[in-house]
This record gives structure tokens, sequence and C-alpha cells, in this order.
């Protein structure tokens, strides 16, 4: 089973790559990925013998890196190695290499500076239509909070839906964010009119958040709902500092930025300012489950299901648990699973049958383990 099967990996051989790697191994440990590392040379050296030099000296860093990541044990494919612009080589590479995440740096910024996002990545955001997953200059990858700001937009449902799986395997806490951005326009004829539509925004605003989430699986999670009032990049950058939320998780469409919520100056503000490692994702899933079609040990297909239950995919889990009662329909565990899994379903009559039939198997087993001990003892 894999859900982020292939992570690209970006570096520039800077102090701050070193923290990059560091984070893309974490990741890859805990969804069993596979990384491509990836640097770029400039190709505006003309001397000869500068040029071999570099590549020389990038191949052996590659090699490097790749031995570490080896010895980590995790699985690293063979590093690439590209002369170009950086933003425009990424993101081709990305393709070419069917990479399910571009995980980069967030570039070198001075003590003091206003934009701590660098040019090669705000241009990677805005020309890939690939997962952007930047890591912040010297934080560690510790993911212990989650944001996702949504709009009910299609982007937003997907921020989510990779939102929810990230927590789940991070173990971390979930805020999900639905900013309510009230009507200031001086065209009202009296203050107390702009309140009465400042409320009635706001009440519509929160039954179409609820309904909106009523389409997730929320269960088992530790998650939390924000309504603020406001602007949203304002919002989105205060509660990354209130909550010391340590990835930002958001969709974004189009080539230019973040979704209809977050379009313009806004878009620049909360990817250039904000203060933690985050995830932009425009028209592909970081997150994309992908199933063995060829399992026959009952054994692995049973350990499969209850990860998939861990991760909240539950119709799956159901289908791996009944494909291991094709194999062999007295296999207990399939049941007991099948039960906990239509429990978090919040289908109680359909575990309970799930439960009895477990329950039967097992008192079928103990007597026909009784009647051979009496058959032992008459028989002797």
């Amino acid at each position: 089973m894999k859900l982020l099967e292939k992570i690209l990996v970006a570096q520039d051989f800077s102090q701050s790559s070193e923290n990059v790697v560091s984070s893309a191994i974490e990741l890859a440990k805990i969804f069993q990925s596979t990384i491509v590392p990836i640097h770029i040379l400039p190709d505006d050296v003309l001397n000869e013998k500068v040029r071999t030099l570099l590549n020389e000296t990038a191949l052996t860093k590659l090699k490097e890196t790749t031995d570490q990541i080896k010895h980590e044990g995790v699985a690293a494919e063979k590093p690439l190695l590209m002369v170009g612009s950086p933003h425009e080589a990424i993101t081709r590479a990305a393709v070419d290499v069917s990479a399910n995440l571009i995980l980069l740096g967030s570039g070198e910024t001075k003590k003091g500076d206003t934009f701590r996002l660098g040019t090669t990545a705000e241009r990677i955001i805005q020309k890939s239509g690939k997962p952007i997953f930047v890591i912040k200059e010297g934080v560690l990858l510790n993911v212990q909070h989650i944001l996702c700001p949504v709009d009910f937009s299609d982007p937003s449902k997907r921020a989510l839906k990779n939102a929810i799986t990230m927590a789940r395997r991070f173990k971390s806490e979930l805020t999900i964010l639905a900013v309510c951005e009230l009507q200031g326009s001086t065209w009202f004829t009296s203050e107390k009119d702009k309140e009465l539509e400042n409320e009635l925004r706001y009440r519509m605003h929160k039954e179409e958040f609820d309904s909106f989430l009523k389409e997730f699986n929320l269960t088992g999670l530790n998650w939390t709902k924000e309504i603020p009032k406001g602007n949203p990049s304002e919002e989105i950058l205060s509660t990354i500092s209130k909550k010391m939320i340590d990835l930002l998780i958001i969709g974004t469409s189009g080539r230019t930025g973040l979704n209809r919520m977050l379009m313009g100056s806004v878009t620049e503000k909360v990817i250039r300012e904000v203060p933690c490692s985050f995830l932009t994702l425009k028209s592909e899933d970081a997150i994309s489950l992908q199933l063995e079609t060829n399992i026959r040990n009952i054994e692995e297909l049973h350990g499969t299901a209850m990860k998939l239950m861990e991760d909240g995919f539950y119709e799956e889990a159901i289908g791996q648990l009944k494909a291991c009662l094709n194999i062999n329909s007295m296999y207990v565990p399939a049941y007991t699973g099948l039960a906990k899994v239509y429990e978090k379903l919040d289908q109680p009559e359909r575990a309970k049958v799930y439960r009895n039939n477990a329950k039967d198997i097992m008192d079928k087993i103990w007597y026909q383990k009784i009647e051979e001990e009496v058959r032992k003892l008459r028989g002797s």
C-alpha cells in the first residue's frame, strides 16, 4: 500500500539544504516513499574547466546525498543533475519521474527580511501542477499541529483531504480554518444595517462550513475548527502564530497562486510570510492511495486493511478484509476487523453482525478442541 510513492528533493548544497534532505528522509520514512534527489547547474558558465569542475562536484554531492538516504533505510532512485533555470528544470523533472511531491527549501533569507520565501520556490509554486512541500530554513520537520484553511472550493477540498491523511500519519492535531470576510462597504444606510448584514453573512458561512465538513472522514482525529471574521491572509498568519502551527496545507488554483479566497496580494502575503513549512496543492494530490492487486497472503491482506483503517480509508479496508474471507471464511481477525471498521463508520448493527460471526467461529473452534480431547480420553 502506497500513499506517497515518490518525492523529488531539490537541493542546492547550501547549509540550509541539509535540513531539506533530513526532512525528506523523515517524510519518506512515515509514508514509505522513494526519494529522487535533484540539483540544477547554471547554464551561463562559459569556462569549460569551471563547468567540468562544477559537474564533478555536483555528482559527488548527489552521491553523498543518495548514500545518506539509503543509510537511513529509505529507498532512493538515481539522482538527477540538470542544467538550466532551476524552476523550469525542477518542474519538468517532476513530471518526467512521476513524482507525487516536490520538496524544497524556502531559500536562505537574512534576519529581519520581510519576505521569507525565495524566488525559486515561489516560481516553482506558480509553474508546477505538482504538490509543493516547502521546508522553512532552520526548521526541523516535527509536525505536531497542522493548519488547513478552506473556502469550500474544490482546491480546498483537495487540501483538506490530504491534510487529514497527513494528520493521521504524523499523529498531529489538525485545525481547519474558514475565514468569514465581513461586508465593509459604505453604501449601507446605517451602521445597524451593516451589522445585520454581517450577522447574516457569518451565520450562512458557519452553516456552509458545517455542510462542507460532512464530506470528510474526521473520525478518530484530534481536530478543531476555527471560524474567525476578517481578512483571510491576516487570520491565517495570526492562527499560525497563536497555535504554533508546524505545517500549513493549502489548496491553490491557476498558475498564480492560492484558491479564490487567497488571490493576488493575499497569495503573496501568505506564502511569503508564513513562518512554518507549508504544502500547496493545485491539480494533483500529494496523497494518492495505491493498493497492490496481487496480494494472496491472508496475513498481508489483513495488515494492509488495518493500516487502511488507521489512515481513515474505511471502504478500502472493508474490501481488503472481505478479500481475506474469500481466502478463508473462518479467518477470525477479518471478522473482528470488519466490526471495528463499521464501528468507526457509525454502523453498530453491521459491526454487531461481524462481531457475532467472530464469536461463533471462536466458540465452534473451542468446542471442536474439547471434542477432540474427549475422544482422546475415550480412546485411552
